[in-house]
């Protein structure tokens, strides 16, 4: 078993994520081909993390990301602020026609039985042209930075993320930070570049550099390649809150990576686009720690596992015992669920008092 995580006391930075911004419009619950309007949200599954971080949990977070000088930049960079992140940008001129482009993602909500839809346009995406030597790791993790987290969906985007990815992970390991990724295994973008062959080789050398791994059992699978259960049939199904088939394959994740200590993940049983159950499972140190079952009724699903891991990374940083740390995650991932958008809305005081039981139906 590897040793118990080891967090920084100190540092001039909480948690820096390195990932893509982007925009994501958000027609509500009208699909796309019939939309006429949209909310225009800022984004991003590394982003999310950090945001959520700094506005709810008021701990000092940075982004390294790529930004482009044209006014969908100006947009983002100035929701970045609002949320009380610090940038760390390599910015990119903008043509005026072609690009380079902060991605945009379409997702409408959905509703009743019929689910959101989401699609992509990261067509010539500054973010993915990204590569190592781009930041000055060595002066950023110098300054000090307890926590440092990246996630699948930026090791996705091109061969240069992936090993801008590693370099990182490598300098946060030498300073002394924690590193946690994100499986975020999405199906579309590693078929756009490269398969599932590429997604199980570049995962596999990211997460030797990885303390802290969030994934389901269907990321481990299609992520890593660790053998498991057939997961698919069981998502729509009250299956879906039995942490037995997660848990049955920690050990096998542990026993190729053993420098892991903690692997978490939420589990979702989606009754209908706005009903589902909720609860998250995590192994810390060897120990297994479920959370409670609550019933949501969901507004917008997109950022509840963001808002999980950010809740638990916390639950970590700031001392709690690891069962209320994954009560956290499992908390805020859950309220995010009740606001528009991608990041929190939510207070510190309301997450706790959730986690507590005193806001929702839970099943003990």
């Amino acid at each position: 078993m590897a040793d118990p995580l080891q967090i920084p006391a100190h540092g001039a930075l909480d948690f820096l994520a390195l990932g893509a911004l982007i925009h994501r419009l958000d027609p509500g619950v009208i699909p796309f081909r019939k939309a006429t309007t949209c909310t225009i949200h800022v984004s991003g599954g590394e982003f999310n993390t950090a945001a959520n971080l700094a506005d709810c949990f008021g701990l000092r977070t940075g982004i390294a990301s790529a930004m482009v000088d044209y006014p969908i930049g100006d947009l983002i960079a100035g929701r970045v602020r609002a949320m009380g992140v610090t940038p760390f940008y390599k910015t990119f001129r903008h043509d005026g026609v072609r690009g380079p482009n902060m991605a945009t993602v379409y997702s409408d909500r959905g509703w009743g039985v019929r689910g959101p839809v989401v699609f992509y346009n990261r067509c010539n995406e500054a973010a993915a042209q990204l590569k190592p030597g781009d930041f000055d790791w060595d002066t950023i993790f110098g300054a000090g930075v307890r926590w440092f987290h990246s996630g699948g969906i930026f090791a996705a985007l091109s061969e240069t993320t992936s090993e801008l990815m590693i370099e990182a992970m490598q300098a946060a390991r030498r300073h002394g930070a924690i590193v946690s990724f994100d499986l975020n295994y999405r199906e579309k973008l590693w078929s756009a570049a490269g398969g599932a062959d590429r997604a199980v080789a570049t995962l596999a050398r990211i997460v030797e550099h990885v303390d802290v791994l969030v994934g389901n059992e269907e990321d481990l699978q299609k992520g890593l390649g660790i053998a498991g259960p057939e997961v698919a049939a069981s998502k729509a199904s009250a299956a879906a809150l039995d942490p037995g088939a997660f848990f049955g394959m920690i050990d096998r994740v542990v026993a190729r990576y053993p420098q892991i200590k903690t692997v978490a993940t939420t589990l979702r049983h989606v009754h209908s686009t706005n009903r589902h159950s909720w609860s998250a499972v995590a192994w810390i140190n060897g120990q297994t720690h479920v959370a409670p079952t609550c019933e949501l009724d969901v507004y917008d699903r997109v950022g509840g596992g963001d808002g999980f891991a950010s809740g638990l990374f916390y639950g970590l940083l700031t001392g709690e015992p690891p069962d209320e740390a994954v009560r956290l995650g499992w908390a805020h991932g859950a309220m995010i669920t009740a606001f528009p958008g991608d990041t929190t809305m939510a207070t510190v005081d309301q997450v706790r008092a959730f986690a507590k039981g005193g806001s929702a139906r839970i099943q003990r």
